[in-house]
């Protein structure tokens, strides 16, 4: 007699639920508490700066002395969104319910729940990499007076908020996992399958980190860093086990 059971799977399993609950409940307390407490800049991820560029841009009046990088930040910039627009916080968590749903059925929730913070961290860490680069560039424009260019680089000590990075992690490991799975994009009037939308929105990522376009403020090295890490992470766990593709 076998000892097979048909496990039917849950549409909304606990921990891609209590993620999209808690990033709920920290994007209500960043609306309603705004008048009083700066929650929003409490939970951003500031870059890692020198302290001679910090002097300089709190002499400048570019930042609050109280603006840089805490540890703590590391965790809290996931669950906080853009307070002006709902849109970045619903088309999170839709990605998220969308594709987490299936990935956590598929491992359990405690994997799954590891596999998304830990893309959170790696998308964290890639971001603040690039940023420091990019903070030395504008020290050194503050330096040699070149006013040029620390307009051009001002922007290097933007922080960054949301859960795009370990959403992004989720996707490509959903596309690693299930490549051949259509999915229907906006603006795209043919399904495309999952291995090559998450190519495609790979090099828009990457096109977008290395190159300066006016009004953009994506954190494309945050969402590159969040890909790399889930791809990582699934490359290793099915390292032995091919037969986990469909």
């Amino acid at each position: 007699m076998s000892d097979f059971r048909f496990t039917r799977p849950d549409n909304f399993p606990p921990i891609v639920k209590n993620l999209i609950i808690i990033n709920a409940l920290v994007y209500i307390a960043q609306l309603t508490l705004a008048n009083r407490f700066p929650v929003t800049e409490w939970l951003l991820l500031w870059p890692v700066m020198p302290d001679k560029l910090i002097n300089y841009l709190v002499e400048s009046g570019a930042l609050e002395s109280s603006q840089h990088f805490k540890p703590y930040q590391l965790a809290t910039h996931l669950f906080a969104h853009s307070p002006s627009s709902i849109f970045h916080i619903f088309f999170n968590m839709f990605t998220l319910w969308m594709f987490g749903k299936i990935l956590e059925n598929v491992w359990g929730g405690q994997r799954f729940l590891f596999f998304y913070l830990a893309c959170g961290l790696g998308a964290a860490a890639l971001h603040l990499g690039i940023q420091y680069v990019r903070c030395e560039e504008l020290l050194h424009a503050f330096e040699t007076n070149n006013m040029r260019a620390v307009q051009e680089n001002i922007g290097s000590v933007s922080p960054a908020l949301g859960a795009s990075g370990a959403v992004m992690g989720v996707m490509v490991a959903f596309a690693y996992l299930f490549p051949n799975t259509e999915l229907y994009i906006m603006f795209i009037p043919v399904p495309v399958k999952a291995k090559w939308a998450m190519l495609g929105l790979a090099a828009i990522d990457l096109f977008g980190g290395v190159t300066s376009v006016s009004g953009d403020n994506i954190a494309h090295f945050a969402h590159l860093g969040g890909a790399i890490t889930g791809f990582l992470i699934v490359l290793y766990w099915n390292k032995t086990n091919r037969q986990s593709l469909y």
